[in-house]
C-alpha cells in the first residue's frame, strides 16, 4: 500500500500539535491522530484554566533525566522568547507571574486555537475520537490503525505524553510502542505531586488548608516557595517541586523559618520574654501552624522560663522538620511524568530514534521533566520544533 501521508503524529496535546503545524507548514503533508474526543485536553486544564504556556527562566538545568544534558540542544535552539513571539502574534495577551512564569490573561483556551490554527495553516489532516489500533513499521513505512482507516508515512512522532492524568485519557501507550520498535523505557513515575503522610505525621492534617512559604528539600533539591498541608498530607508548590526528586522510603524536609535571622527565638526571648512560643511563632507563620508547631516543639510556657539550649534545639527542628511521606497520590494528581523513554536511544538534536530511522518521541512521553511552572510546557516546543525541523530536512515520504 502506498504511503497516506509524509508524517504520521500520534497525540494531540501541546508536543503533537505544535509539531504537526510546523511540519505541515514545511510542506510535510502530516496526519495528526489523537484517541480523545478533542484536541489539546491537558493545555485547557492547565495553570488553572490559563495556561502557564512557559517560563522565562527556562535552562537545562531546570529538567530531570538520566542524561542532564540531553534537553540543551533542544531548548537552545528554540526558546520562551520565541514561543512568545508566536502567542504574541496571535494577539494573545498574557502576563508574568512570580519566578518567570508567563500565563494567558484570557483562557488556555487561546493556546489550543492558537494551535489549530498553526495546524490549518499546515493543512494538517487532524483525526480524533478514533482508538490507535495496531502501529507497524515494515519496508521503511509506519502504518498505524486509525478506527476503520490505515493510516501510513514514513516517519512516526510519538507525542502521546505519559500516564499523568488518566481521567484525561493519558495512559503509557508511548512506553509499548517505544518498547515494541527498540527503544528502553525509564521507570516511569508521577511528578509534581501532592505527597501523603502516615503515622505521627498525620497529626498535621488537623491543617487541612493551610499553608505557608517554606523551603522544602528532597535530597540535593530544594525549593522555596508555598506548601500546603492536605487532609491527606502536603501540597503547594514547593511540595509538588521536590516530589519529582523524591523517592519512596526517602525523607522530605521543611525549613518554616525561611526569612529569620539564626538564634530568633532566643533574641526573642530577650525582647519579649513574657511571650508564648506559638505568639512568636505567629509573627511569622500562620496561627494554626504556629499553634501546631508550638506544640510540637514541646514549648508551652513563656519564652522567658525557656532554657536557651532548648529554645536552640527547637529552632533547630523548625528549620529542619523532616517528614517521611508515605506515598504521594500517584498519576491521578501528578500533573506530569517523570522517566519515560530512555533519552539514550534518542537524538538530542531531532528527536529522531538512532536505531530506527523515521521514528521519533517529543514532549513529555521522552525522559525529561521540567520543574513546576511552564517548564514542561517549554519542553514540549522545543522538543516538538526540533522533531519538525528534521522532518522538514529528510525526503518526502510520498509522491
Amino acid at each position: 500500500m502506498a504511503p497516506t501521508h509524509d508524517v504520521i503524529v500520534l497525540g494531540a496535546g501541546a508536543a503533537g500539535l505544535f509539531c504537526a503545524g510546523l511540519a505541515g507548514q514545511r510542506g510535510k503533508r502530516v496526519a495528526l491522530l489523537d484517541h480523545a474526543d478533542a484536541p489539546g485536553k491537558k493545555i485547557l486544564i492547565s495553570g488553572g484554566g490559563r495556561c502557564n504556556f512557559t517560563n522565562l527562566h527556562t535552562a537545562p538545568d531546570r529538567y530531570l533525566s538520566e542524561n542532564a544534558h540531553f534537553a540543551r540542544s533542544a531548548l537552545s535552539r528554540y526558546t520562551p522568547a520565541d514561543f512568545l513571539a508566536l502567542v504574541e502574534r496571535y494577539g494573545i495577551a498574557w502576563h508574568e507571574k512570580t519566578l518567570g512564569q508567563l500565563f494567558c490573561d484570557g483562557s488556555a483556551k487561546q493556546i489550543v486555537a492558537m494551535l489549530l490554527e498553526e495546524c490549518a495553516a499546515g493543512r494538517v489532516d487532524l483525526r480524533c475520537g478514533e482508538p490507535v489500533g495496531a502501529v507497524d513499521h515494515a519496508d521503511g513505512l509506519f502504518r498505524v490503525g486509525f478506527g476503520a482507516e490505515t493510516v501510513i508515512a514514513a516517519a512516526l512522532v510519538i507525542a502521546t505524553g505519559g500516564p499523568s492524568i488518566p481521567k484525561m485519557g493519558a495512559t503509557g501507550f508511548a512506553y509499548d510502542l517505544a518498547r515494541k520498535f527498540g527503544l528502553k523505557v525509564v521507570q516511569p513515575r508521577p511528578a509534581l505531586v501532592p505527597l501523603t503522610l502516615a503515622g505521627e505525621d498525620i497529626l498535621f492534617r488537623e491543617l487541612s488548608g493551610v499553608s505557608a512559604d517554606v523551603v522544602a528539600r528532597a535530597g540535593k533539591a530544594a525549593f522555596r516557595e508555598a506548601a500546603l498541608f492536605t487532609h491527606r498530607g502536603l501540597s503547594g508548590p514547593a511540595i509538588l517541586q521536590v516530589s519529582s526528586y523524591w523517592r519512596p522510603g526517602e525523607s522530605v524536609s521543611i525549613d518554616f523559618l525561611p526569612d529569620q535571622p539564626q538564634d530568633w527565638l532566643l533574641a526573642a526571648k530577650r525582647e519579649r520574654p513574657r511571650a508564648a512560643m506559638a505568639r512568636v511563632l505567629g509573627a511569622a507563620l500562620p496561627e494554626r501552624l504556629a499553634g501546631r508547631l508550638s506544640e510540637s516543639v514541646g514549648i508551652a510556657g513563656e519564652l522567658g522560663q525557656t532554657q536557651d539550649k532548648v529554645l536552640r534545639a527547637s529552632e533547630a527542628k523548625l528549620r529542619r522538620w523532616v517528614f517521611t511521606p508515605s506515598g504521594s497520590e500517584g498519576f491521578a494528581k501528578a500533573e506530569v511524568t517523570a522517566g519515560g523513554i530512555s533519552t539514550a536511544g534518542l537524538s538530542s538534536r531531532t528527536m529522531e530514534a538512532k536505531t530506527l530511522p523515521g521514528l521519533y518521541a517529543i514532549g513529555e512521553a521522552v525522559d525529561v521533566t521540567g520543574w513546576l511552572g511552564g517548564y514542561n510546557f517549554q519542553w514540549a516546543w522545543s522538543s516538538a520544533h526540533a522533531a519538525a525541523g528534521a522532518l522538514a530536512e529528510g525526503p518526502q515520504g510520498a509522491a
